[in-house]
């Protein structure tokens, strides 16, 4: 695998949104009952999952176009 690939800074992506709680630390809106703080927290979560399966994906198809 190369290490320069462009997809690496896709895991970048979760770990900066989530960096800085001062940036999401309060309470509105709420969903579900939930303040924004924790849903924000959540859908982070389920989404470095997806961004998670993205890039394997990538890195397996790029492995895979290099043989």
């Amino acid at each position: 695998m190369r290490q320069n690939s462009w997809w690496n800074i896709l895991l970048l992506v979760p770990f900066v949104a989530t960096l800085f709680p001062g940036l999401y630390n309060q309470l509105e809106p709420h969903l579900f009952g939930m303040p924004f703080f924790y849903w924000y927290q959540l859908v982070w979560t389920i989404g470095s999952g997806i961004v998670l399966a993205i890039y394997i994906a990538l890195v397996n198809r790029g492995a895979s176009h290099e043989r």
